[in-house]
């Protein structure tokens, strides 16, 4: 692809030779000549000068370097745009794989593509142009919308309902039981019952749940998962718990029963929440930060218990110094 044709397919303003040929994109320090990178990071903005790239997208007021540049606001977005145009994913025909067992009752929309030991069972409905690869299991009466795909061994629970355009990465479970026990009087010490996982969980239009995180079901009303959320690999929503729409969950966040949490938050990596606490919109919890309370909505927090982010980095810091200020206080008692 000629470098003119990119930028006019990205929008982005071309500063260089249009006739330059593009045959790939990479990142900034392993891309050669025909590779398309970006800069969104300041940090890395002085690689912008010595990478071997044929082109650079870049905010527009960035600085002029040797290699070609197309300038646009958002060079990380036009750069997933990038490399949805170069990436070709693997086509899959419709059909019903010989090994497949689809229930006689299922309804599954046009242009299915149903692969090798998958299960779909009685009463389940699936709309138009679904992608069901080998040894996904959908559970009796489940309700999902167009446009799903469901990579390897990603599994749907009993009565859940999915909207359109969702994605389950390998491993997904939708809808396994929430962790939900009273305790008995059998021994001096109690027996642990099982309480019925009734609830099923509810996902919007456009959400991913990747690899390997679980989305638990209710023992009465529903998990709730909101349009456009986006879940990351090995991420746990306990049940009950309600994430409303365009929120970030990234690996190993876990959610603790009936949780709240608003619209376009972010949680970073290993954020635990506990249970019964309520989350503003648009907050961010920086990794591995512990939320024993509700957060206002546009809060930054961090550490634990999770406080604001700017009282919590000014606390680190006096954290680091804290052998020199005891030796300090113990010099003064002493003299």
């Amino acid at each position: 692809m000629k470098l003119g044709e990119l930028a006019q397919r990205l929008g982005a303003i071309l500063d260089g030779d249009a006739e330059t040929e593009i045959t790939g994109v990479a990142g900034i320090e392993e891309a050669t000549t025909g590779h398309v990178t970006f800069v969104a990071n300041p940090k890395y903005a002085s690689l912008a000068k010595t990478t071997k790239a044929s082109a650079v997208l870049v905010e527009p007021e960035f600085p002029a370097i040797s290699a070609a540049t197309l300038r646009i606001k958002n060079p990380y977005l036009a750069f997933a745009h990038t490399v949805a145009i170069f990436y070709q994913p693997p086509a899959y025909a419709p059909g019903v794989h010989p090994t497949a067992v689809v229930h006689p009752s299922a309804k599954v929309g046009k242009n299915a593509h149903i692969g090798a030991y998958a299960v779909i069972s009685e009463g389940v409905v699936i709309g138009d142009d679904a992608v069901i690869l080998p040894h996904v299991v959908i559970y009796p009466h489940a309700r999902i919308g167009h446009h799903f795909f469901a990579h390897a061994h990603s599994v749907v629970r009993e009565h859940c309902r999915l909207g359109d355009h969702v994605l389950l990465q390998n491993g997904a479970i939708v809808g396994a039981d929430g962790f939900g026990f009273a305790k008995g009087p059998e021994t001096p010490q109690g027996v642990w019952h099982k309480i019925a996982q009734s609830g099923p969980a509810v996902l919007g239009d456009g959400v991913e749940i990747q690899a390997n995180a679980c989305i638990d079901r209710a023992s009465v009303g529903q998990t709730r998962i909101g349009r456009g959320v986006k879940v990351d690999n090995l991420v746990q929503v306990g049940h009950g718990s309600d994430v409303d729409d365009n929120t970030l969950l990234c690996a190993q966040v876990g959610l603790a029963g009936s949780t709240f949490i608003g619209k376009d938050v972010i949680l970073a990596g290993q954020v635990g929440v506990a249970g019964h606490c309520k989350i503003g919109d648009g907050v961010i919890a920086t990794a591995q930060s512990g939320i024993p309370n509700d957060v206002e909505a546009g809060k930054i927090v961090s550490g634990y218990p999770a406080i604001e982010n700017r009282q919590w980095l000014r606390s680190a810091a006096i954290f680091n110094k804290l052998p020199e200020i005891i030796r300090e206080l113990r010099g003064k008692k002493q003299s």
